[in-house]
């Protein structure tokens, strides 16, 4: 029978032909694709980012298996839609205006989805309007980044904007990057800040529950 622990550790190995042939096997024994994508692929995804979180491994690691999930939620995902497996919640993520990195960015992402929320990339240098623009198109969470001093401020321009849209009350706004601390997420209104990718699915999931 298939057993879902080797599924997980195959993601943890970011080992991705591994993944898919698993995944695949798991299928062909009748295991239906929720249990696949919950048992195996996002254990694997959030053990790894417990290890990460504590510095036993590092942000190529992540990468990897991130693409090897990646490889087997693939497979999963036309089944998911027919057994009509509701995603946790839709969050939009995007490097603020003016800033243009992205590692920190895509890292949140990949947990994020690992998790078992839809994601919304908006990409680097995201103006507030297209944040705003992103909770009226569905999304229950905003989610910014800044790696320079520079930049920060547009996150708090943002959240003015998405007052001044009438949104803000329809929308959890959280917050991180190297120089974003939670004084500072406290001073501009935000509803959460995260040090990392792991915690900042962590505070999604707590987000998407209030």
């Amino acid at each position: 029978m298939a057993d879902m622990t080797q599924i997980a550790q195959a993601v943890k190995d970011g080992r991705k032909k591994i993944v898919e042939q698993l995944v695949k096997d798991a299928l062909a024994e009748g295991v239906n694709a929720a249990d696949i994508l919950n048992n195996g692929l996002v254990v694997g995804m959030t053990e790894l980012g417990e290890l990460f979180k504590t510095g036993e491994v590092y942000v190529p690691e992540v990468l990897v298996a991130a693409r090897a999930m990646k490889a087997g939620t693939a497979i999963l995902k036309p089944l998911l839609m027919d057994e009509n497996v509701q995603s946790l919640g839709t969050v939009a993520i995007g490097t603020v205006e003016g800033d243009l990195h992205d590692i920190g960015k895509n890292l949140v992402g990949m947990m994020l989805e690992g998790t078992g929320f839809t994601v919304v990339d908006l990409g680097e240098n995201v103006p507030p309007a297209n944040f705003v623009q992103a909770v009226r198109d569905g999304a229950q969470i905003i989610g910014m980044s800044a790696l320079l001093t520079t930049t920060m401020p547009m996150m708090k321009t943002t959240i003015e904007a998405l007052k001044e849209a009438g949104l803000r009350d329809k929308v959890k706004v959280m917050i991180g990057g190297a120089p974003i601390t939670q004084e500072y997420a406290d001073q501009i209104g935000a509803d959460g800040y995260s040090t990392d990718a792991a915690s900042a699915a962590e505070l999604a999931k707590r987000l998407i529950a209030c």
